[in-house]
Parts: C-alpha cells; sequence; structure tokens
C-alpha cells in the first residue's frame, strides 16, 4: 500500500500536504498508464518493499556525503506537476530518470522573494507555465534552466535550487542525495521543524487564512525586492 497525492495536496487546510488516497502500488502503476492523471508518488523508498534491487542500484562517488539509507523514487502519471519548490534537507539532488519524460525548470536560490516564496516552506506557487506579471511583477527578473530529462538521464540540483516539474509522459524517476556540509546539515534540520511544527501545525488551526497569510507576506516581500531592483 502506497500513499497517493493529487494537486490538492498543496492546498491550504487541515489536509495539507497529506495524501488522498492509499491503493496498492500494482493498482496505482496501472492508473498512471491508462492516461493524464494528477496522481503522484513521492519520496517513496522502493527498497524498503523490494530489497533485491538493491542489487541494481549503485551509489554515485562523483561527491561525498551520500546517504545511502535515501534512494527515493517518484512516479507520476502524465500532465501531472511538482509545484516550485526546494528540498527541505537542502542536499544536492542528482535525479536519474528511469521511464518516461519530464520537464524540469530550475531557479538559483537567489530569486528566492522574487519567486514568492511561501513563509515558513520551501514552496512558491505561482505559474511558471503561464506567469501572471501583473500579480507576480517580481517574477520578470527571474532567469533560470529550461530542460527535458529523459530515460537514462541524470540532472544535478544543487542545494536550494528551485525546481518545477512536468511529467510529459507517465514514468518515474530516482533521486541520490548529498550533502558534504555540517552547516547546511544543521540549516536542514531547522527547515524541516519549521515545516512539521510551525507550517503544518498553524494549516491545522488556522486553515485557509494561514494560506492568506503566508501568500500576503510572500508578496511584501517580493515588493521591497521589487522596489530595490528598480531604484538600483
Amino acid at each position: 500500500m502506497v500513499p497517493v497525492f493529487s494537486s490538492k495536496a498543496s492546498q491550504p487546510g487541515k489536509n495539507y500536504m497529506s495524501p488522498d488516497t492509499k491503493m496498492p502500488l500494482r493498482d496505482y502503476i496501472s492508473a498512471i498508464q491508462q492516461g493524464p492523471t494528477d496522481l503522484r508518488l513521492f519520496l517513496f523508498n522502493i527498497f524498503k518493499y523490494v530489497p533485491e534491487l538493491k542489487e541494481d542500484y549503485k551509489i554515485h562517488t562523483i561527491m561525498d556525503g551520500f546517504y545511502n539509507e535515501f534512494p527515493f523514487t517518484f512516479f507520476g502519471g502524465e500532465g501531472s506537476k511538482v509545484a516550485m519548490h526546494y528540498d527541505i534537507d537542502l542536499s544536492h539532488v542528482f535525479l536519474t530518470q528511469f521511464d518516461g519524460r519530464k520537464r524540469v525548470v530550475l531557479f538559483g536560490p537567489e530569486y528566492s522573494k522574487h519567486l514568492y516564496q511561501q513563509p515558513f516552506t520551501v514552496a512558491s506557487y505561482v505559474n511558471i507555465d503561464n506567469p501572471d506579471y501583473k500579480k507576480f511583477p517580481a517574477l520578470q527578473h527571474v532567469k533560470g534552466y529550461d530542460c527535458i530529462i529523459e530515460r537514462g538521464d541524470t540532472i544535478f540540483i544543487p542545494s536550494r535550487y528551485w525546481h518545477y516539474i512536468t511529467y510529459l509522459d507517465s514514468g518515474f524517476s530516482m533521486n541520490q542525495r548529498a550533502n558534504d556540509s555540517l552547516p547546511r546539515k544543521v540549516k536542514g534540520v531547522v527547515n524541516i521543524a519549521k515545516h512539521f511544527v510551525v507550517d503544518k501545525g498553524l494549516n491545522k488551526i488556522m486553515g485557509e487564512k494561514w494560506g492568506e497569510m503566508k501568500q500576503s507576506m510572500a508578496v511584501s516581500r517580493a515588493r521591497k525586492i521589487e522596489q530595490y531592483t528598480l531604484d538600483a
């Protein structure tokens, strides 16, 4: 049985970042192969359930600090999207595509305020496919990378880099995470605490009002950086 998420997962309220349902992995894979769907399965450690797959898996040697115990897999149906975010533990990520294609859009951490980062989270809900520059004017100053990864490709996502992902086909990928910096690891733990204690807690208590407050704070911070950019 696996937890399955839809695009509703990021909506504010008591069910914020909670799975829509649970179903057998076999049924989920069958569902995403049938056609377009927004159902996703992410941060899933498949080796925990099928340990014999470890025989087909090797840890990268390109740098130090890899987490051997967290080789997460990500499944999605055609058309499903991963909202703009950066990885909460601040690790570097090597994402390898095993089946299907994904569009990956990356932005550097220097654009966090321009991207209207939600306070106490690592998320942004601006629409990258159809940006509203009137509502979010600071987006006009953002520059990033836009690419498509296919079966066998690996993309490197540096720590704190924002990424927005669209499944162009149904498929799955696996990431390997690495963090060779103690200060970065500590900041990652603080990030996780803020998310699970502050953000999820206030969502349960305040519901949609907390979502509105976060949006208001994000707009206020972006307005200040926008004014600074114009003055410069």
